[in-house]
Formats: C-alpha cells, sequence, structure tokens
C-alpha cells in the first residue's frame, strides 16, 4: 500500500518537479545569452590585462560570438521543448484532451515570465557580474554543444547566401568607432539630463572626445591658417624692419620668403634672433637674417591631423609650411592648430579673442564668413555639414552657387 501511494505521489510530482528544473535552465539560458551580449567589451578587456581569468573567459566566448549564441539558443530551445512536452502529457493525464489547451496557457505564461522576461531583466541591470559568474560553465556548453552549432551555422550561412544576405566585410574598427561615438553621445544626454551636472562642461567633454575621434577624418587644410592670414616676413628688408615685425608680432616663429610670398625660404625664431642681437652687442646692421633662419618643414595639405600630431612629436617641431600639390604655399600650421582642434582656444596674453560670431536679441546669430564650419559646431552645438569647404562663406557659396550680394538673404 504503502508502496502504491509513492508511486502515485512520484508520478503527480514527478513531472512538476522536472518542470520546475526545466524553466529554470531555461532562465539560465535566457539570462545568459543577455548578459553575455551586453557585457561591457572594455570593461572585460581591462580586467582581463589586470589579470582576472573569468574576465579572459567571457572574452574569449564573445570573440566568437555565432558558436556562443548557437549553443545558448540550442540548450534554451531543447529543456522549453522538453517542458512543454512534459506539461501536456502531464496534463492531457488529468484533464483529457482539454489539458493540451491548458499546458499552452500556462507554459506560456509560466516561460514568459520565469524563463524570459525575469532572468533577460536581471543579467541586463547585471551584465558585468553575471557574465563573469557564468563563463566557466557557458564555456562548457560550448564545447559540448559545439558539432551541433558549427552545423547549424554552416546551413544559415549558405541559406544567407542563397539570400544574397551574407556578408563578411564587417569592420570591427568601424564598429568598436561607432560605439564608442554612441557612448559619448548617450554619456553626454544622462548628464544634460541631470540637473546637478554643468550642461556647458558637458558639452565641452563630448566636444573634446568627439574630435580626438575625428583626428582622422580631418585634414590639415581644415585647421591650418590660410596664407593671407600669415604674418611673414620679406627677407629682402632691411635688417632694422624684421627686427620691428619680429618683436611686434604675438608669434615666436615666423616664415621667411624670398622673391614672392609663394617662395618660403625659412622659418625665423624670436630666440634665435634675441641670441643674435646679443652676439653683436646690439649693432643690428651686422646682423645676417641668413644666419639665424631655420630650414622650412613642408608638408601637403592633405596630411591628417593624427598623423601631423605624430610627426611634431618625433621631429620635435612645432611648426610646418602647408603646400598644395604644386608645391605652392598654402598656409601654415602648428602643434597649437591641432591641440586647439581637440580642446578649444587656447589663448595667451598675446592672443586677441575673436570668437567671430554673437548672439542677437531675436536667438539669431552674427557670424563672420571667415568662421569655420568645425568652431561653429563645437561652440554652439551645431551640426552644419563641412564636407567640400571650411568655413561659414564657403558653405554659402557651396549652397547658393554664386556670389552674394550685400543684404541678399537665402
Amino acid at each position: 500500500m504503502i508502496e502504491l501511494l509513492t508511486s502515485i505521489e512520484w508520478e503527480f510530482w514527478g513531472p512538476l518537479l522536472a518542470i520546475l528544473i526545466l524553466i529554470c535552465l531555461s532562465g539560465f539560458f535566457s539570462g545568459s545569452e543577455t548578459a553575455l551580449t551586453a557585457v561591457s567589451k572594455a570593461r572585460m578587456h581591462a580586467m582581463e590585462k589586470e589579470g582576472n581569468k573569468r574576465a579572459g573567459v567571457v572574452n574569449r566566448l564573445t570573440d566568437n560570438s555565432d558558436r556562443l549564441i548557437g549553443a545558448l539558443l540550442l540548450g534554451n530551445n531543447l529543456v522549453n521543448i522538453l517542458a512543454s512536452a512534459i506539461a501536456t502529457a502531464f496534463l492531457i493525464k488529468l484533464f483529457g484532451e482539454s489539458g493540451v489547451v491548458y499546458a499552452t496557457l500556462i507554459m506560456t505564461v509560466v516561460v514568459l515570465v520565469f524563463a524570459e522576461v525575469l532572468p533577460k531583466t536581471y543579467a541586463l541591470n547585471n551584465s558585468d557580474k553575471m557574465a563573469l559568474k557564468i563563463a566557466p560553465i557557458i564555456r562548457v556548453v560550448v564545447t559540448v554543444f559545439s558539432p551541433v552549432t558549427v552545423l547549424v551555422g554552416k546551413i544559415v550561412n549558405v541559406t544567407l547566401k542563397m539570400l544574397g544576405a551574407h556578408s563578411n566585410d564587417v569592420n570591427m574598427a568601424d564598429l568598436a568607432a561607432q560605439e564608442l561615438r554612441g557612448a559619448i553621445e548617450l554619456a553626454h544626454e544622462s548628464e544634460a539630463s541631470d540637473e546637478y551636472l554643468d550642461t556647458k562642461e558637458s558639452m565641452e567633454k563630448r566636444a573634446m572626445l568627439r574630435s580626438i575621434m575625428d583626428l582622422r577624418n580631418v585634414d590639415i587644410e581644415d585647421v591650418m591658417t590660410h596664407r593671407r592670414n600669415v604674418v611673414a616676413i620679406d627677407v629682402s628688408e632691411p635688417m632694422e624692419n624684421i627686427v620691428d615685425q619680429v618683436l611686434n608680432s604675438p608669434y615666436t616663429r615666423i616664415p621667411v620668403w624670398q622673391d614672392n610670398s609663394d617662395n618660403v625660404v625659412g622659418v625665423i625664431h624670436a630666440k634665435a634672433l634675441l641670441r643674435e642681437i646679443r652676439s653683436v652687442g646690439g649693432q643690428i646692421d651686422r646682423l645676417d637674417i641668413k644666419m639665424m633662419v631655420l630650414e622650412p618643414w613642408f608638408i601637403p595639405e592633405t596630411t591628417e591631423l593624427f598623423d601631423q600630431l605624430q610627426a611634431f612629436r618625433e621631429r620635435k617641431e612645432h611648426f610646418a609650411i602647408v603646400v598644395d600639390e604644386y608645391g605652392s604655399f598654402q598656409g601654415i600650421v602648428t602643434l597649437e592648430d591641432i591641440l586647439e582642434e581637440i580642446v578649444g582656444d587656447i589663448d595667451d596674453e598675446h592672443d586677441t579673442t575673436t570668437t567671430g560670431f554673437r548672439e542677437q536679441g531675436d536667438g539669431s546669430y552674427l557670424v563672420d564668413g571667415t568662421v569655420t564650419i568645425r568652431d561653429l559646431n563645437r561652440d554652439l552645438d551645431w551640426d552644419l555639414p563641412d564636407e567640400g569647404y571650411t568655413t561659414v562663406a564657403g558653405l554659402i557659396l557651396h549652397e547658393s552657387k554664386m556670389l552674394p550680394e550685400v543684404g541678399q538673404s537665402f
């Protein structure tokens, strides 16, 4: 009699226990999928560098995301289907054919709440912590299921190729850059919504981070001082005039030209001039400018800012002459120009602050045509296009396809 009761109890509680275990496994697979796909790759990489072995396991798993997702989905589907089958058989035994309906309704709610939404919500909010804990177990699961996942992966790839939707041309560097840009924008929006944080400070930080990301996409011609604004010295001028020009200039390095302004023959440094003046006892007429002029460093206007920054560091120089493809003098670029592209304007006691734009009473802006689009976008948080031109005047000429007349509006 006791054995009979035990057998009946097991027939009732056994399926329920099996379903409970399978639902827990389903929740584990669902949560693991969310945790490992939402985990911070940058944080895991840093932790691995610091010696965290589990972070290394997480990185190896996410490096082969196809096998990882395939194994987790395979495990999740196996336990879900098995749980549904046991529940259906159990409820048919209790309620007859109507048990199919009960099984469908009950398992849908149970799987949705306890095997999908609940574990995935927890994993999403604790992705890094959970990923580190489950990584060793998931590694075993991926290894066990690898023969099946490899086969499934091949079937999927063949199917995608047949549909013309398969592509192996994904540039991981571009994807990483896009993620980083998105993180910068997201951080700015979060700070901007916080009433205790300085919105201007947040905008400045975002602008700096954006500029660092754009160093590879900006050419020297976009930040250089154009030739018409360059202070230069004619080598044929009397020495007294040259000394006055150097001393009255706010710059320490000045290009020197001969015969015509395109023919830059060197660069004079204010310190070199002062040393020479002292060496001749202040007798300016004894000075020879050719003894003070440094050899010019010519660079093409299409040089990227990142490459030029590296070149400045390697040569330990701060000043370069910019030329076009024909070798014509276009302007000058300094190390400060590139740094200002990252951090914004750096003014010293000799600089004259000219923003080039000011806000009007009606909310509009009065902008000088020589102001660069990049400076305007940075300072006002605008998003004006700057491809094919550099200044506001260039933008107007490009869009209007004409030389505007005084008072004309667009």
